[in-house]
């Protein structure tokens, strides 16, 4: 399974809303569309570092880098090489 699907698995997973509601491309912005909640914020932090091995810096623990799909994918890229 690719990096970029194991995120979106994991969003899927973690919703707020029902899956049936919830459309969303990589680019989305998952919490502006209320999809997750700021709380979903930490456990995406915490599965980001478990699963792909990589340290997330302090500098780096900003909403933005978790928004999305694409931006989860781009930090993840600039810690560690991975195959999206």
């Amino acid at each position: 399974m690719s990096a970029r699907q194991k995120i979106r698995e994991y969003i899927n997973s973690n919703l707020v809303v029902l899956d049936d509601e919830a459309e969303f491309e990589d680019a989305d912005n998952i919490f502006q569309k209320g999809y997750v909640n700021s709380l979903f914020a930490m456990k995406l932090l915490n599965f980001v570092e478990s699963e792909f091995q990589c340290k997330v810096d302090d500098s780096d623990i900003v909403i933005s880098n978790f928004s999305s799909v694409d931006n989860i994918i781009n930090l993840v890229k600039k810690k560690k090489d991975i195959e999206e």
